[in-house]
C-alpha cells in the first residue's frame, strides 16, 4: 500500500495524517523542521510501526496525535475527529505508553500507579478496582500488586506502562520506543503482549529505530527520516525495495567462481562474510542463471532468501553513524 490513501475520512482509519508539518521556533535562533508534509493510514485493528533514527520526528509526531503538541501544518484525525479542532473527542480515545521511566510513581506501588491514572480517567470507584485488578493480571503483575514500583526491573516497569495505557480500554494505542532498556526475554514478552493486543479490534501505533521490533510485531511500517516519510509498506515489502526480486547466498565458493557470477547480468552486487557469498540481482532471469552457475561449479550449499528489513532500513536511511 503506498504511503497515503485517498479519499474522505472513513470510521475504518483509526489514524488519518495528512500533509502534517512541524517547525520548531525560538527567538534569534534558526528554526528547526521536525516534520514536513507527513501522510499516512493506519486502520482499526492494524499495528503501524513508524521506524526511523533518533530525531527523524517519531516522538513529534506522536505527541501532535496525542494533542501535546499543535502542528504547524496539515490535519490530523483520530477515529475522524480533529486533533486540533475536537481535542476533548479524542483524548479519551487514546491510550500512551512511553519507553523508559517516564510517567510512573516510583513510591507508589502497581496498585496505586494504575489507581491514580483511571481517578484521572474519571472512572467510577468500583469500575476503576476491578478495571486495576483486570490489567494487573493481565500483564502478569498481579502477585506485585502491592509491591512499591521502585522495586521493579525494567521489563515490569514496562508492563505496568502497558497497562497504564489501557486503563481507559483505548480504540487508539501508542506505542512510543516501548522496549527502550528492556533485555531480550522481557522485550520478547512485550511483543507478544502487543501481538494479544492487535486481536481486539484495537489501533497500535509503534515508533521505533528497533528493526527487529518492527518486523516482529508490525503489519505496516512508515519509514521516515529527517522529517520525511520514505516509503509505507508491510515488513516483507519494504524489503523488496533494497533487493528487487531475490537474493542468492552461497558458501563455499571460491573466489574465482564468485568473480564470473558477480559478471553475470542482472547482479546488482556482490558481497562475501564468513565464507558466505551474498549475491542480489535485479531480475528474476538472473536468480535462475546464478543458481545454475553455482550449481555448475560444484556449489551445493546455497539458498535463495530476501534481505532484512534492517537491510532496506540503512539502505533507504543511509549509514549515518551517529549524524542526526
Amino acid at each position: 500500500m503506498a504511503a497515503t490513501d485517498a479519499g474522505s475520512s472513513s470510521p475504518r482509519w483509526a489514524v488519518e495524517v495528512d500533509g502534517v508539518g512541524r517547525v520548531f521556533s525560538a527567538k534569534g535562533r534558526p528554526d528547526v523542521v521536525a516534520l514536513t508534509d507527513v501522510s499516512l493510514r493506519v486502520r482499526t485493528g492494524e499495528v503501524h510501526g513508524l521506524l526511523g533514527p533518533n530525531g527523524a520526528g517519531k516522538t513529534t509526531l506522536v505527541k501532535i496525535l496525542s494533542t501535546v503538541l499543535l502542528p504547524t501544518s496539515g490535519t490530523a484525525r483520530i477515529l475522524g475527529h480533529d486533533v486540533v479542532a475536537e481535542t476533548a473527542a479524542v483524548r479519551p480515545l487514546l491510550g500512551i505508553v512511553l519507553g523508559g521511566d517516564r510517567g510512573l510513581y516510583d513510591r507508589l506501588t502497581a496498585r496505586q500507579n494504575l489507581a491514580y491514572w483511571a481517578a484521572l480517567y474519571r472512572l467510577p470507584a468500583k469500575r476503576a478496582g476491578r478495571r486495576v485488578d483486570e490489567l494487573l493480571e493481565r500483564v502478569g503483575l498481579a502477585d506485585r500488586a502491592d509491591d512499591r514500583v521502585q522495586t521493579f526491573s525494567r521489563g515490569m516497569r514496562q508492563r505496568l506502562h502497558l497497562a497504564r495505557g489501557l486503563v481507559n480500554d483505548p480504540p487508539v494505542l501508542f506505542l512510543d520506543e516501548p522496549s527502550t532498556g528492556m533485555d531480550p526475554v522481557a522485550a520478547r514478552e512485550f511483543r507478544a503482549m502487543v501481538h494479544e493486543l492487535s486481536t481486539e479490534d484495537r489501533a497500535i501505533f509503534l515508533t521505533t529505530h528497533d528493526m527487529g521490533e518492527a518486523e516482529a510485531v508490525c503489519d505496516r511500517v512508515t519509514l521516515i527520516d529527517r522529517g520525511r516519510v520514505l516509503a509505507t509498506e508491510s515488513p516483507a515489502a519494504l524489503s523488496r525495495l533494497l533487493s528487487r526480486y531475490e537474493r542468492v547466498e552461497c558458501s563455499g565458493a571460491g573466489d574465482s567462481v564468485i568473480e564470473e557470477v558477480a559478471s553475470i547480468e542482472g547482479v546488482e552486487r556482490v558481497s562475501v562474510e564468513g565464507g558466505t557469498a551474498r549475491i542480489d540481482v535485479t531480475s528474476e532471469a538472473a536468480v535462475g542463471e546464478v543458481m545454475r552457475w553455482l550449481v555448475a561449479a560444484g556449489v551445493t550449499s546455497l539458498r535463495v532468501t530476501r534481505p532484512s528489513l534492517e537491510e532496506v532500513y540503512l539502505g533507504l536511511v543511509g549509514d549515518r553513524g551517529m549524524e542526526v
